[in-house]
């Protein structure tokens, strides 16, 4: 009986000892849920009662170097509809298709099923997100997102350009700098039961989202639209196929207008064609012509091979070299180094390159950037084209030397004849000055670099000299000339490359002129190279007009003071003139815009209007209008109620409330 009882309690014992573990083991458990994981646990079931929509992220500003807005977002209403909440849903659709310019069957099809959310319409103009807030309809709903938007259409283009619908960058600084704008789009953020039903009665919420960083360029818009305000013309008058120009401040390295043609409004990519996209002045090369003379006398004197006073025989226009004839477009005879440069001899520039040998030049043509990247901050730049010495024939080295058989880009042409404004020093160039994020805190700062030294200042300021004489009475630039500046350049003219036979093409030219001035005291260094010009095709007629144009605005629009008497009949620009030309940049209109009575729309009233305010309403009207500074808008272009002629400029004015 003992043994009994014994038993009994040693059972009742065990039990109770595995009913305690029992607790224990719960209580831990218990204790690691609502404790220990009560965050992740909380996150959990909140993702079960929420849907997420992932949302347009919005990228940060492009500004020029004054602070003006050269990309920009906007925000616009997206359309969506949650269906289970739509009670009659063919009529709603009807009244969706009107309001959103939309095929009936398409808005049916996305308001059909049991679904908690569909996109009807994502950023949509103001006038059709009116129409879908008037109609008033349940389980319908609107969430702003950003638009990219460029306010002033084609100018800068091809170095700003374009996003596409996601939005990431797809061409320009848009894609170079694309991690840095985009910013994150955040989550239209639903509640929802455990069947995945709508629920509630409050409007989505939008979580996590957070704008892109701001750009601060180094572009001047007022001096980009000047360049290509003159390229436009210059082309027009030649008929010639394209054109770039480049202007670069030689001692940093600041790029302060890149302009091309043909353009193209990245408002309205449709329009125009993929090759249009491109940024010639990085992405084309070509052969230089007599511009590379200047490179090839720098080498030349800092070798010390030739001296300033020696004289080389030209030989009266033709010389043989290597089983070919070289010839110079009028015959010379004995002229030293600066005639040379001066009348542009192709003959004298081969003997001198015969003195340098191949090695020597070819390593000078590297110092200078050519052959290689210069590492500017934009995508798709291209090296050009150079042979490694040991592949030149004796004729190579002769063509060379007067800029045949090697191809360069507009940038790296431009850099290097700005090492020898610089004092022999060769600047990295670059376009961003600084990346600015949401809070306003400067993130990056470019800091001018050099890349090398490639010649003595003495040397650099000897071929200076020798540039100054193409501008001069009997040089091949006098039409380069700026009244009350002394200008230093070299024109080019070179044969383009027959793409079917391989040999040089009998009537295709590319014309150029790369100067800069004031040359005691270099402000800016311009390349202005024009594609196959039709009627004359040298550089000294093509191009050097364009850039005594640009040039002479451009020295009024800094300020600097003439240091030369301007001559009797010659004038320069005023300051007043020049700000007010730019004022009305360019704004191309879009196709599709409303008509009016005569074929054109009519312009708005935007006097009085915020920037924000004339964005929505260019939206809805489906035009491209110019912006000149901050505010609110006190003059317009042309006045209220007039039709635009297709293709006229629009622009407006804002200034702050006095």
């Amino acid at each position: 009986m003992k043994q009994l009882e014994k038993g009994v309690r040693v059972r009742i014992r065990l039990i109770g000892a595995v009913f305690a573990l029992g607790f224990v083991l719960v209580g831990i458990r218990a204790f690691d849920l609502q404790v220990l994981q009560a965050q992740a646990w909380d996150e959990r079931a909140e993702r079960q009662h929420q849907k997420s929509i992932p949302l347009t992220p919005q990228r940060g500003t492009i500004f020029d170097s004054n602070g003006e807005e050269l990309a920009v977002s906007v925000n616009v209403d997206s359309i969506f509809a949650e269906p289970r909440k739509i009670e009659d849903r063919n009529a709603a659709a009807k009244q969706l298709a009107k309001a959103l310019d939309l095929p009936y069957k398409d808005v049916r099809a996305k308001l059909t099923g049991n679904g908690s959310f569909a996109w009807l319409k994502r950023q949509v103009s103001p006038s059709q997100g009116a129409r879908v807030h008037e109609l008033e309809l349940k389980g319908v709903g609107a969430i702003k997102e950003p638009r990219r938007f460029y306010p002033n259409a084609n100018i800068a283009a091809q170095l700003i350009g374009f996003t596409g619908l996601d939005p990431k960058g797809l061409e320009g600084l848009e894609l170079e700098y694309d991690k840095q704008i985009l910013g994150r789009g955040g989550y239209l953020v639903m509640e929802r039961d455990g069947h995945g039903r709508g629920i509630g009665t409050g409007s989505p919420q939008i979580q996590g989202a957070t704008r892109g960083h701001d750009l601060y360029l180094t572009l001047d818009k007022n001096l980009q639209y000047i360049a290509e305000r003159e390229l436009a013309e210059g082309l027009k008058k030649t008929e010639a196929k394209a054109g770039t120009v480049v202007m670069l401040e030689p001692t940093t390295g600041r790029i302060l207008a890149m302009a091309n043609q043909p353009e193209y409004n990245p408002n309205a990519l449709s329009r125009y064609k993929p090759s249009q996209w491109r940024n010639r002045a990085i992405c084309d090369s070509f052969e230089p012509g007599s511009t590379f003379k200047v490179f090839l006398m720098a080498a030349a004197l800092n070798e010390a091979v030739i001296s300033t006073k020696q004289k080389i025989d030209c030989e009266n226009g033709v010389f043989r070299v290597g089983g070919k004839d070289i010839h110079d477009h009028k015959p010379h005879g004995k002229m030293n180094p600066l005639e040379i440069i001066k009348y542009s001899s192709n003959i004298g520039s081969a003997k001198i390159g015969k003195l340098l040998e191949r090695e020597a030049f070819y390593s000078y043509i590297r110092d200078f950037g050519f052959g290689q990247k210069t590492g500017i901050d934009l995508p798709g730049e291209v090296s050009g084209l150079l042979r490694p010495s040991n592949m030149w024939f004796e004729v190579d080295l002769a063509t060379i030397s007067f800029g045949q058989g090697i191809s360069v880009t507009p940038l790296q042409l431009v850099a290097a004849t700005a090492a020898i404004a610089n004092g022999g020093y060769l600047m990295e160039p670059y376009v961003v000055e600084r990346i600015v994020d949401s809070e306003g805190q400067t993130t990056m700062q470019h800091q001018p670099r050099v890349t090398r030294k490639v010649v003595a200042q003495d040397v650099a300021q000897t071929v200076v000299r020798m540039m100054e004489t193409t501008t001069e009475e009997g040089g091949t630039a006098t039409n380069a000339r700026v009244p009350g500046f002394r200008v230093a350049g070299k024109t080019g003219t070179a044969q383009k490359v027959d793409s079917v036979t391989g040999g040089y093409s009998v009537d295709k030219r590319v014309a150029s002129f790369v100067g800069f001035l004031p040359a005691e005291a270099p402000r800016l260094v311009m390349l202005v190279m024009i594609d196959e010009p039709q009627k004359v095709k040298y550089g000294g007629l093509v191009a050097a007009p364009i850039f005594s144009r640009i040039a002479a605005q451009a020295m009024q629009y800094f300020k600097v003071s003439p240091t030369e008497a301007i001559a009797g009949g010659e004038s320069l620009p005023s300051l007043e003139q020049i700000v007010k030309a730019a004022t009305p940049a360019r704004g191309a209109l879009q196709q599709d815009s409303v008509a009016s009575a005569n074929g054109g729309p009519q312009m708005p009233d935007f006097l009085g209007r915020s920037y924000r305010q004339v964005l929505n309403m260019m939206e809805d009207r489906q035009l491209n209008v110019s912006f000149r500074g901050r505010g609110r808008v006190v003059e317009q272009s042309p006045v209220p109620g007039v039709a635009i002629p297709y293709g006229a400029p629009v622009w407006v004015r804002l200034a702050p409330p006095s």
